[in-house]
């Protein structure tokens, strides 16, 4: 299943690199027809965008392959990385764009040739959304974490598009030149947004941030199993890429043979793994003797 998985998120991987290129020469061309520092700001956009993808497609790969004697974990923290690095890109992007955006402010150019510089921007929005789509799909089906902030990514680009295809049809209409020196700053912001939350999530990944959903479902097995156990504790959860790794201490009483113990951890272990497939389960069992409780049969 897994390895099934990883090649959709390969193919998905790709489609962005091909698609985030297609639009790039879209964006660009708009820039050239209509010299819109507006229209120039989504254009870099772009750029990074495909830098991301490109990093998104090795790091799908990377995380895909199996453990080995120097990754006994998997090499699922990858796509964590490539997330982190994307952040760092669209944050230099967000810097790049507010410096060309007050050089225009400094120094005004004559806008040409909008109503076609406006249907290439919105053709390549149009095409943006649809990536986006198909990359939170196929998030959704494999999991991976990558391929979801590539999505949102994406999904980001298409408001700030939109907004600056509006902002410059006002200024178009009204003669305001500012209005698209000012709307390329208000596209800075946005992807400054956008990199601070690419930025902060990928760390988040990077330093093992438990993982909430994933402890309530363990928690619910194993209360379907109460009668079987004394109880469980310390539970501890992280995610590495589409991956949870989970662990907790499992007190049995202490007359059950070493045979028998390993068979109910065995079935705890199976049952939850069809019920979160993409999480690895360790349990670590102790008699109550051992927290400093009685066990059930001195009871």
């Amino acid at each position: 299943m897994f390895r099934l998985q990883g090649m959709r998120k390969q193919r998905a991987a790709l489609t962005a690199v091909v698609g985030g290129l297609a639009i790039f020469g879209l964006k660009l061309a708009a820039y050239f027809i209509s010299g819109s520092v507006a229209l120039l700001s989504d254009g870099l956009e772009s750029i990074v965008n495909i830098a991301a993808s490109v990093m998104m497609f090795f790091s799908v790969r990377i995380s895909d392959m199996p453990a080995d004697r120097t990754h006994k974990y998997g090499h699922q923290k990858a796509e964590n990385i490539s997330s982190l690095i994307e952040g760092v890109f669209v944050l230099l992007a967000a810097l790049f764009i507010v410096e060309t955006a007050v050089g225009r402010l400094l120094r005004s150019v004559a806008l040409q040739k909008l109503d076609l510089a406006v249907g290439v921007s919105l053709l390549a929005t149009g095409l943006n959304g649809v990536l986006s789509w198909f990359l939170s799909r196929s998030a959704r089906e494999t999991g991976s974490l990558a391929l979801e902030g590539d999505a949102r990514h994406l999904l980001s680009d298409v408001v700030s598009s939109g907004g600056v295809v509006a902002g410059l049809l006002v200024a178009d209409y009204t003669g305001w030149a500012l209005m698209d020196p000012l709307l390329a700053l208000l596209v800075s912001v946005l992807v400054l947004r956008m990199g601070l939350g690419l930025v902060l999530r990928s760390s988040q990944g990077l330093m093992d941030q438990s993982c909430p959903e994933e402890e309530a479902k363990i928690r619910e097995v194993l209360e379907r199993h109460r009668s079987s156990f004394v109880d469980f504790h310390d539970i501890k959860t992280r995610r590495s890429g589409n991956r949870v790794f989970a662990e907790l201490h499992l007190s049995l009483d202490g007359s059950l043979t070493v045979q028998e113990a390993h068979d109910l951890t065995d079935h705890l272990e199976e049952e939850l793994g069809e019920e979160l497939p993409e999480a690895t389960l360790t349990i670590h069992v102790e008699t109550p003797e051992q927290r400093g409780e009685p066990s059930r049969s001195a009871l």
